[in-house]
């Protein structure tokens, strides 16, 4: 492919934003990957069923070996970097390691990044809407029991620091 024929795409990446000409067939996942350096969302299967490449797009959940970096352009992706915030870590890779909702740690980046969106959406869910949330993420480890306690443990957390910030506590 020439370079004419490239893109010029503008995407928000954890807040910072980035602008690259690209193949119009270049993948999400290859872009976040192989031109910004962010190695943290995983290719596991190159078909969309591991759901280990998921990340945020504009705060919905997706498998970005599904969807094109121009179909990304003016958008904000959120990606397992993007999450610890001020060196501190969000609740839920806090909960992962204190629940060992990790074995092997492949799928685990897409695992939260499919949480996040699920308690974006449900902020206290039960353990069917969570096993039904992750549905299209796969662990080979099976460590699914504490990937759901983990998620159970981050929501929880969660939950208590939007009340105390919303009682005037702060998030320290």
């Amino acid at each position: 492919m020439s370079q004419d024929s490239r893109v010029r795409v503008r995407i928000r990446v954890n807040g910072d934003v980035h602008e690259h000409e690209v193949e119009p067939r270049l993948l999400l996942v290859q872009y976040l990957r192989d031109v910004l350096g962010l190695t943290g969302t995983h290719v596991g299967c190159d078909t969309s069923h591991c759901g280990a490449c998921t990340v945020l797009l504009d705060g919905e959940a997706v498998k970005s070996c599904t969807v094109l970096a121009v179909q990304a352009d003016g958008g904000e992706v959120t990606t397992i970097e993007g999450l610890a915030q001020h060196g501190r870590l969000h609740p839920l890779q806090e909960a992962f390691w204190e629940h060992h909702g990790l074995q092997c740690g492949y799928c685990t980046p897409g695992m939260i990044m499919s949480a996040l969106d699920l308690l974006n959406r449900h902020p206290d869910p039960d353990e069917e809407t969570i096993r039904r949330g992750l549905e299209g993420n796969l662990c080979r480890c099976t460590g699914y029991q504490n990937i759901v306690r983990a998620v159970q443990a981050a929501a929880a957390r969660m939950r208590a620091a939007e009340a105390a910030a919303a009682a005037g506590g702060g998030d320290d």
